[in-house]
């Protein structure tokens, strides 16, 4: 097995993705720059980005307990946002993301 292959399986122990769709009034909320800053906080990888039907869509991985945090602050984000629903899927982790960033 080559070193690359060894280091990318060896981290993954321990680590999850969670895939989330967050309905509500979370557009123009300032939604997206705040998930940026709590993922990067949290010292998580992967994306947010709006919808076009309103709601918003993220992939994040790292340390589960991490990703449960993220989770859990998704209910509510931001103080202007109303956030009415988050459908949460559990992915297979991948450790594609080398950041979290605000997609479009």
């Amino acid at each position: 097995m080559k070193q690359r292959e060894r280091t990318k399986r060896e981290a993954t122990i321990g680590n999850i993705r969670a895939h989330l769709i967050i309905e509500g009034r979370v557009q123009a909320v300032w939604f997206r720059e705040s998930t940026r800053e709590e993922a990067s906080r949290l010292g998580l990888y992967g994306w947010v980005k709006n919808r076009f039907d309103g709601s918003v869509e993220l992939v994040a991985e790292g340390p589960r307990e991490k990703v449960e945090q993220l989770i859990e602050w998704c209910h509510h984000g931001p103080p202007t946002a109303r956030v009415r629903r988050v459908h949460e899927i559990k992915e297979d982790f991948t450790g594609e993301f080398d950041s979290f960033r605000v997609t479009f």
